[in-house]
């Protein structure tokens, strides 16, 4: 495919390369889908392990953060107060 006016082969004509860069470009299209997906797949892949990871490590630790946070200002209040 060299041209809309024949390869030298014998092949040739406007509908003959029209034809050849048509189905390149469904090709092309169907590489591009192909790609995206593939890409969503592994996007979703890592959302859910980052989502996972926070839920099992990171928030457990907060709620323990909190607690003792909640522990040490009453215990800050009892020795303010006298108590």
């Amino acid at each position: 495919m060299t041209g809309p006016f024949g390869d030298g082969d014998g092949n040739s004509g406007i509908l003959s390369w029209l034809y050849d860069s048509m189905y390149d470009g469904k090709q092309a299209a169907s590489d591009a889908g192909d790609v995206a997906m593939k890409l969503l797949r592994s996007t979703g892949k890592a959302a859910w392990y980052a989502g996972t990871t926070f839920l099992v490590f990171i928030l457990p630790l907060m709620i323990l953060a909190e607690r003792e946070q909640q522990q040490s200002d009453l215990d800050f209040q009892q020795a303010f107060m006298g108590d």
